[in-house]
């Protein structure tokens, strides 16, 4: 193998790689990128078998030359310490050539390095997934799915289910959920026909984070498809696959009363400071907890460190309907949740002291957020 590559270019997708690689995988070769080049093209691999991220590399971009190949061949390369070097290099191109043990030469301007590399056959096959179309939605979309509902899954392993957000097709909607048990985020995307026969599928939390990370905020499409154990998102030149997590996710919707006993209209930004400067004296507390008073003309956030003192603040507010009421939360789960809501006002419903309330926008509830409340004394 022997190839000239624009350096810039080369870090951008080794980084979109490196996202799929953990150095704690039992097969030490995934701790490597593979590169393998072709006549007209190359592609690089990084995967840790949960995650696999597949990125082609064209000749050229845009009619202008990024990669020049001189000997088709292949490699695996250690991932990190490769790309370090890549990234220290200077020069706008770097070459690389490996031999028949895959020792790989790397040059750029006056640098040269020498690296051990490792047999390519012996790396394992990215899993199958059925490549027929399944669902084409735009970047844009996709991550806003995925910022408004990812956050709110369990970082414990103790129910692996819900350390993933449930997808729902049905034919003229696509519901994710989230939820740790402690809080819950919904979004629904509808405007399209969707296909029911797509069933249900629930996608780790950890690879929605790292597909956030790779794709832009543009209208540019990706190409969901998905099998009995896997997904695949096809987004430009890359492929990122992850395993799908097995079991039986909650039945949620028990979880959203019709009749709410109090609601309060707020306005989002305002709210959300109000909640981030109530809370500077519950996280000193250590456990984050805000009070809410809510009255027929008035709303006040209260929070208190036996250390340190006492703050009250109150808030502007739209309508207040129904009874009055106390209550308590987790002030982090309500900046978080009002985070998720990209509108101006911000409705709150109440079912009760200790019963869950939501949070969505005053205008749909296309995005929905259940929180609940803590018992205090």
């Amino acid at each position: 193998m022997k190839i000239n590559i624009n350096r810039q270019y080369f870090i951008e997708q080794l980084n979109h790689c490196l996202k799929a690689i953990s150095p704690r995988t039992t097969l030490p070769i995934l701790t490597g990128i593979k590169i393998d080049v072709k006549n007209d093209h190359m592609i690089l691999t990084g995967s840790d078998s949960e995650v696999s991220i597949e990125i082609t590399v064209p000749m050229e971009i845009d009619n202008e030359e990024v990669l020049e190949i001189e000997r088709p061949g292949a490699v695996v390369l250690s991932g990190r310490f490769f790309v370090d070097i890549i990234k220290k290099l200077s020069g706008e191109f770097v070459q690389l050539e490996t031999n028949d043990s895959f020792q790989t030469k790397i040059t750029a301007a006056k640098s040269e390095f020498n690296l051990s590399g490792n047999d390519p056959d012996q790396y394992p096959l990215l899993p199958e997934v059925n490549d027929e179309e399944s669902l084409v939605i735009s970047a844009s979309v996709l991550k806003d799915v995925i910022s408004q509902t990812n956050f709110a899954v369990s970082l414990s392993e103790t129910r692996p289910v819900l350390t993933g957000v449930h997808w729902q097709f049905d034919n003229d909607e696509i519901t994710f959920t989230a939820t740790d048990s402690h809080r819950l985020a919904l979004r629904k995307l509808r405007g399209g026909q969707f296909n029911s026969d797509l069933g249900n599928a629930i996608i780790p939390g950890k690879s929605l984070s790292e597909l956030n990370k790779i794709i832009n905020d543009t209208d540019e499409e990706v190409e969901i498809h998905l099998s009995q154990n896997q997904v695949l998102f096809s987004y430009g030149n890359m492929r990122f696959i992850s395993r799908l997590l097995e079991g039986n996710y909650p039945d949620t919707s028990r979880l959203f009363p019709e009749n709410y006993e109090t609601k309060v209209t707020v306005n989002n930004a305002e709210f959300f400071h109000a909640i981030d400067r109530v809370s500077l004296l519950a996280r000193e507390g250590g456990n984050n907890v805000i009070r809410m008073n809510v009255n027929s003309s008035s709303v006040e956030l209260s929070s208190n460190s036996p250390e340190v003192g006492t703050v009250n603040e109150d808030i502007n507010t739209g309508e207040v309907e129904g009874e009055g009421l106390k209550i308590s939360f987790n002030s982090k789960y309500m900046m978080d949740a009002l985070r998720a809501i990209n509108n101006e006002d911000v409705t709150i419903e109440f079912y009760g002291t200790m019963r869950p309330f939501t949070l969505k926008s005053s205008e749909s509830d296309e995005v929905v957020q259940l929180i609940l409340p803590i018992r205090t004394y």
